[in-house]
Formats: structure tokens, sequence, C-alpha cells
């Protein structure tokens, strides 16, 4: 543990997500460095205790609506680039010279990308609900389907190999996962909310049920020959119906990444460096094939779908890494006996690459694209989707250009309509870009930090160009978004004045040296506002009149 704290604070520096930390920490523990990992028997059973748990959490949040809401795009691409690496995968597999039942196990691996990582990261750029964070979570949850898919076809092939009638033992163990989905049926709709409303009373209890089914129903999967894994994944998916599914998810979280710790040491731990060295070869070409081919066949697809190629740039970033379910699909593999520990050891080598090069290429996603941005012309059609095409669809002029369209920008926005301006609202959330257009908004969809998208606007008719979009921590990931927008605007040349909103006196003074003509501060904005309704009587704050686009205070 002291070794795995010490590790993980090292990758924490390097910007290295824990799972790589982990299987360093294995492999030092392991008898190719400190041998000191030796407790075999417990690490394994926290380690099967925690894949129990990952797949029940991701049974718990298998989210079929928003695979339906994003609609072809995350189908199409999604399978799309699990048949591209799957085919292509394979080929290159034999060519490096796997037998064809490893090179298939290998290329069904290199499909699946870390769901962990890729929310993790978009989570801390504050693109998650960015059009390209939204497809790249269809992503997952089609990958999501496809290791249900593939688990299932490996525990009934395994069963099949193993016994002496193949098909009578393959139609057996589908037989069980009939009558266990029936059972989890009947308990999703008879059982699951009025036990979980139960138990929820007492927190603590609701912890443990959740870890005591995650277990049991693993246990069954494994006993009736389907897999451990299977049986957690069915116990998260007979409580994601409930109410309580998000808070049981947050309460599990760090259980979950504290058990994987031991999956990864245990890992670690079996690698052999000295029969690794084989693998370095294989190891590097196939990485090179998930960085560069994975991305490629994504923004393929979405550019022929009608997406902009920086949306399909930034989505296929997302899918250059492999998982730690393609270390679990792997292990199911050298379990059964389908696959030696060979081909387990090369894959996490291709895991190791790929995650550690993949995070500092979404990190810094935007600065990439910026260099490729000349090469990518082929991948983008002339004629763009409406909610791919980051600019407006008409000619007409606008009074102001207001950027962010949560409530404060909304809000903003209304005012000024009230005032009888025209605004053009933009924003990278396709969701807040639809509400507002149901307001009655001219609305256009893109990302204020896109110098694209920024040339495609109707800026130099407005007199105004207003930032609302909120503050947050860029730290290394890319620069803050409104100096960009105030630079940005000054090298197109923009005439018209600019506003932007901070919610510090400090983030403020930093804004007005950077030449913004105008910082709003909602929260101080909104105080003096109550302080003058309070002093004057009125009960309703009013819109500024004397000059609504002067130095005063825009809107409350």
């Amino acid at each position: 543990m002291v070794l795995a704290s010490a590790v993980g604070f090292a990758g924490l520096l390097l910007r290295q997500p824990l799972i790589v930390s982990f299987i360093a920490v294995g492999i030092l523990a392991g008898p190719s460095a400190f041998d000191i990992a030796r407790s075999d028997v417990q690490i394994d059973l926290l380690a099967e205790l925690g894949i129990a748990l990952l797949l029940f959490l991701v049974g718990l949040k298998l989210d079929f609506q928003l695979v339906r809401t994003l609609g072809a795009v995350s189908l199409t691409t999604g399978l799309g680039q699990v048949l591209f690496t799957t085919v292509f995968g394979f080929l290159i597999g034999l060519g490096l010279g796997l037998d064809p039942l490893t090179a298939i196990y290998v290329a069904i691996a290199l499909t699946f990308s870390s769901t962990i990582i890729i929310v993790k990261l978009l989570s801390d750029k504050r693109e998650i609900d960015s059009l390209h964070g939204r497809i790249a979570l269809g992503f997952l949850i089609v990958q999501d389907v496809v290791v249900v898919l593939a688990m299932i076809l490996l525990s009934a092939l395994g069963v099949g190999a193993a016994g002496e009638a193949p098909l009578a033992a393959v139609l057996q163990v589908f037989g069980y996962g009939l009558a266990m989905l029936a059972f989890v049926a009947v308990f999703v709709r008879y059982i699951a909310d009025p036990l979980v409303e139960r138990l929820s009373r007492a927190p603590e209890l609701l912890v443990s049920f959740a870890i005591a089914w995650a277990a049991l129903l693993a246990a069954v999967g494994h006993y009736l020959g389907f897999g451990k894994e299977l049986g957690g994944l069915l116990a998260g998916v007979s409580l994601a119906s409930t109410p309580f599914r998000e808070a049981i998810a947050a309460r599990l979280a760090s259980l979950r990444d504290f058990l994987l710790l031991f999956f990864f040491i245990a890992l670690g731990a079996s690698l052999d460096l000295s029969v690794l060295g084989a693998a370095v070869w294989p190891a590097i070409v196939l990485s090179l094939f998930v960085l560069i081919g994975n991305p490629l066949i994504v923004l393929a697809i979405m550019g022929a779908m009608g997406y902009r190629k920086r949306t399909g740039f930034l989505a296929g970033l997302t899918v250059a890494q492999i998982s730690e379910f393609s270390l679990i699909f792997m292990a199911m593999g050298v379990s059964i006996g389908h696959v030696a520990e060979e081909a387990l050891g090369l894959v996490t080598l291709v895991g190791l690459v790929t995650i550690a090069a993949s995070t500092y290429m979404i990190t810094w996603s935007h600065q990439i694209y910026d260099r490729l941005e000349p090469f990518l012309g082929i991948f983008e059609r002339k004629r763009l989707r409406d909610d791919a095409a980051e600019g407006p669809r008409t000619g007409e002029r606008h009074d102001v250009v207001l950027f962010g369209l949560g409530r404060y920008g909304l809000g903003i926005a209304r005012n000024l309509k009230a005032q009888g301006l025209k605004v053009l609202g933009v924003d990278f959330n396709p969701e807040a870009v639809r509400h507002a257009r149901t307001q009655g908004f001219d609305v256009a969809f893109g990302d204020v930090t896109d110098p694209e998208t920024l040339a495609h606007l109707p800026l130099m008719q407005a007199s105004w160009v207003v930032s609302a979009v909120p503050d947050h921590d860029t730290g290394l990931v890319h620069d803050d978004p409104r100096k960009a927008l105030i630079r940005t605007l000054k090298d197109l040349g923009y005439p018209g004045r600019v506003a932007v909103s901070a919610q510090s006196d400090a983030a403020a003074r930093d804004l007005r040296d950077a030449a913004a003509d105008l910082v709003l501060l909602p929260y101080a904005d909104a105080a003096s506002a109550a302080a003058r309704m309070i002093l004057t009587g009125h009960g309703e704050a009013q819109p500024e009149t004397e000059d609504p686009m002067g130095q005063k205070e825009l809107a409350v």
C-alpha cells in the first residue's frame, strides 16, 4: 500500500491515470523486482471482488437512453470503430505471428476504451457536455454493450471447450443465462424499488447490500458457468432503475478504485519481464495502431456523417487507448485456457503505452488539432449537419454575440432582447443550444476556444461580444477561454466591445488587464441590484434602460 501510494503520487505529478501507476506497482512488487507481493490468495480475492464491483457499477450506469438521445452518430461510429479495430487488429496480429485464436482475442481487447480515464479527463477539461464529449460517452456505452456480448460468447466458448459435448454445454450456459435474466427482470419489476427504498434509510446498510448483491450474483454467475463478470454486471442492471442508483454509485466509487488496485497489482506481479522482452516490438506495433488507427476511423465516420473535422478529431482522440476491460477480457481468456500468459502480457504492455500516451493526447487535444488542422480537410464534407455547423446558418446582423447559454447567459439574452437588441447565442452544449432555440433565440453551435468558430460568426456587425462562460480551473489543459476569446477577436480585427464574466475580483482584474471592455461580476451585480430593490421598494429587478450596452451593469 505504501508503494502504491508513492508510485501513484509520482504518476500524478506526471499527469498519468492511476491504472498505469498501479500496474507499475505490481511489477515492482512482483518477482521481477522487489518480490514482496506473496499473499496470492488474498490479493486474488480482493482483485476478483474489485472486478465484480467495477462491472456492478457499469451495469448500474448502463444508460441506453443516452445512445437513443445521441442518435445514429454514437451507434454508427461506436460500432464502426469496434468493427474496424477488430478486423484490422486481427490481421495485424496474424502478421505478427500470433495464432488465429490469440489474434482474435487481442483484436477484441484493443476495441475497448477506458470509461474511467475518458470521463475523468473530459470532466477536468469541462468538455463532458460538449458535442464531442457527449459523442464519446455514446462510444463508451456502445463499447459496454460489446463487452457484455463478448464476455457472454467467451464464457459459452469456455464451457464448450471444457466439456465433452460442446454444443450441449453452450446451450446449457445460455439456458442458465436466460434464467438469470428472467430472475433479474422479476427482481426489477417487483422487488428492487421497495427493497432499496427501505435500505436507503440506513446509508451504511445500503452500501453493504450493494457490495453483497454484486458479490452474490458474481458468485452465482461463476457457478452457473457464464462468469463472475457477467454476474456482477447483471447485479448492477437489476438496480439501475431505482432512484437511488446515483447514490449507490457515488458511495462505491472509492471502494471500486481501492479494490481494483489489487487487480492491477496481481496483474503486474504476474508479468515476467524476461518473457515480455520478446513482446516489445508487437506491443509497439499494436500501440501505434490504437493511437493512430482508432482516432482516424472515428474521424472518417463522423466526417462522412456531416460533422466538422474538429469535432471528429476531438472525439476520435478519446478512443486512442485500451481499457481495464481489455485486461479483464484477456485474463478471462487465460483462465479458460484459450490464450497463454504471454498474450495477457502483450495486451498489458499495449495498455501501458496507449493509456500513458493518450492521456497527454486528450489533455493537449486543442493544441494537437491546431498543428494538424491543415491536413484534416479531407475528413470534412462541404455540407455540415445542423448540429455540427459551428456557425450561424444565416447572414443576419446581430447587435450582440453571446457565448454561454446557461442560466446566467440566457438571462442576459432575455434582458437584451427585451430592450430590442438582436442577440445571437453560441454554446458548445447541444442541449443548451436546443433549449435556447425553443426560447426564440437565434443560436449557433460553437466553442469559444475555437478560432475557426469565431471566424465563421457574424462578429463584424455586432456592437458587443459577451462571454457568460463560467470560471473553471484550466490548469495545464488549455488557456482561459475568456482570454483566448479576447486575443482571437483582436487577431480578427473585431471593431466592437467585449464583455466577459468573472467570479472573483482577482479574475476581474486579470481580465481587465487582458483588455476586456467590461467585466461582469454576477454575484456582485446581483447583490447590488438586490440592494437597489430593497432601497427603492421595487419588487422586481428592471433591465437597464439608460445605456444598456454602456459601461454600466448589463443586466440582472
